[in-house]
């Protein structure tokens, strides 16, 4: 049984809760990311994904050079601990039909310290039977939301 650590993506870039959603898509551009945690400090409060800066942001008007990352960012984040299996992430993700999940430290502090997302499970994972649900997820994940639901695409 795989565990997040041995797949996950350390090292993320991260934006903070009062930077301008103009430098949070400038930053998702040079990463080639569509979604960013947002901490304060090392503490993980949010995820901010390309959608919520053009739907949340700049379709309400918000100006993109003026607004901030916190007014529009998901607040409840789902996220994993890095020895957790990857079973359990995929059900999480399928579960909550999101592409990819912070990992962060058992502390109080939930200190981000990666992210897992379905592409790192998918390239990273030898077992076929653990491609066979990955790609079981990834239908699940890409399935239309039930409408007036709020699901948060980070």
């Amino acid at each position: 049984m795989q565990t997040v650590s041995e797949v996950m993506t350390r090292d993320v870039r991260f934006v903070a809760p009062q930077e301008s959603l103009q430098r949070a898509a400038q930053m998702m551009d040079e990463l080639h990311v569509g979604a960013l945690p947002v901490c304060d400090g090392e503490q993980l409060i949010g995820m901010v994904t390309d959608r919520d800066i053009t739907v949340r942001g700049v379709a309400t008007g918000r100006a993109p050079g003026e607004a901030h990352v916190d007014e529009v960012m998901s607040k409840d984040v789902r996220w994993v601990f890095e020895d957790q299996s990857l079973d359990d992430v995929m059900v999480q993700m399928a579960d909550s039909q999101i592409r990819r999940i912070p990992v962060v430290t058992h502390d109080e502090q939930h200190k981000l310290v990666g992210i897992v997302s379905l592409g790192d499970v998918a390239t990273r994972t030898p077992d076929t039977a653990q491609k066979q649900d990955v790609e079981d997820v990834v239908e699940m994940v890409s399935s239309p939301s039930a409408p007036g639901r709020q699901a948060s695409k980070t």
